[in-house]
């Protein structure tokens, strides 16, 4: 069977009108809901968590021991707590409302979550959430790193449609996943759109962040009409899974500081103008210079193994051969300092 999915119905509104019946158990994290918190004091809740992760284990026990009488979940903040929000509901079998206190990734429109399993990541298929509650207040206010950063997603499409385009011309891919150059075309014009945008976003302007949510709920209805991620999603993401659980040991770092540099090194890949691509990137508030140029360098260096390991969808990581030296010499293309001076 087939399904094409549906974005969540997106309601824009204060959070002080926000009315719940339903017992709710309140997923969140701690500077989200400090925020928030007070706007939502009606919410009839059952229990609360602060979640950290989104290894399977850890989320399947949360989703074990939810108390019986909860009826809905709400997910406050930002990507990890929704996607948490989202595998809870779908093995729970419990509708789902995501508020997002910055529009930091795509996936509070998603029917996907991304599971971290036997040092890979995965997507399960969890369908989307009920609702998606936007409150223009909140989101604008939020720290600049982070208040808009999910432009990353769309800006991603750039090197996303490089490598789908490169494993056509390979043929290497499956037959379900072929190059289609209309839904090249379509992405291709959201990715133009959000170079337009940047600067606004980086900016907090509300015009700015309206036209990035369009953006972002344009690119997920693509995928899910095409049923994969290929024209948004190569090497960028790759480079973002790889590093990650390096970078999470010692502190959390929010999706676009991990995918901004990882455009930055799939572009450089593919010998693309780096220039316009980095200063659109910091334009709209997102952070280069928060991944040590050691732990980039070696996640550089195993791309090629990792993405054969998890069997990741082919792009020109998967033709490499990259030694240190290499992968330095890549990075000096992208500005991303391999001398130990964090570049921002």
């Amino acid at each position: 069977m087939t399904t094409l999915w549906n974005l969540p119905r997106i309601e824009i509104q204060s959070l002080s009108s926000v009315k719940e019946s339903r017992p709710t158990a309140l997923l969140t994290g701690n500077r989200s809901w400090a925020s928030v918190g007070p706007l939502l004091d009606e919410l009839p809740l059952v229990v609360q968590a602060e979640p950290h992760s989104t290894d399977r284990k850890f989320m399947d026990s949360l989703a074990e021991g939810l108390p019986p009488q909860v009826e809905v979940i709400y997910g406050v903040g930002g990507g990890l707590v929704s996607d948490i929000s989202k595998y809870i509901g779908w093995k729970r079998n419990l509708p789902v409302v995501i508020i997002p206190t910055a529009l930091s990734v795509d996936g509070f429109f998603t029917p996907l979550v991304g599971v971290r399993e036997k040092g890979g990541m995965q997507y399960e298929i969890t369908g989307p959430a009920e609702r998606v509650i936007i409150d223009w207040q909140i989101v604008s206010q939020a720290p600049t790193y982070i208040r808009g950063t999910g432009i990353a997603e769309i800006l991603s499409i750039v090197t996303g449609l490089l490598d789908w385009r490169y494993a056509a011309e390979h043929n290497q891919n499956p037959p379900e996943e072929r190059f289609l150059p209309w839904a090249a075309g379509l992405a291709a014009g959201l990715a133009q759109q959000a170079f337009k945008i940047a600067k606004g976003v980086g900016e907090g302007r509300i015009e700015s962040l309206e036209e990035l949510v369009n953006l972002m709920c344009m690119e997920v209805q693509l995928n899910n009409q095409l049923g994969h991620t290929r024209a948004q999603e190569g090497s960028e993401q790759y480079f973002a899974q790889a590093i990650e659980p390096r970078i999470s040991r010692t502190r959390g770092i929010p999706y676009a500081d991990l995918v901004g540099p990882g455009i930055l090194i799939s572009a450089a890949l593919h010998g693309q103008d780096i220039a316009p691509i980095r200063a659109t990137l910091t334009s709209a508030g997102i952070r280069l210079g928060e991944l040590s140029p050691n732990a980039i360098v070696e996640t550089v260096r195993i791309l090629p193994q990792y993405v054969k390991q998890h069997n990741l969808p082919y792009s020109i990581l998967h033709d490499l051969d990259l030694s240190s030296e290499r992968a330095i010499e890549l990075l000096s293309k992208t500005g991303l300092d391999v001398t130990g001076v964090r570049p921002l």
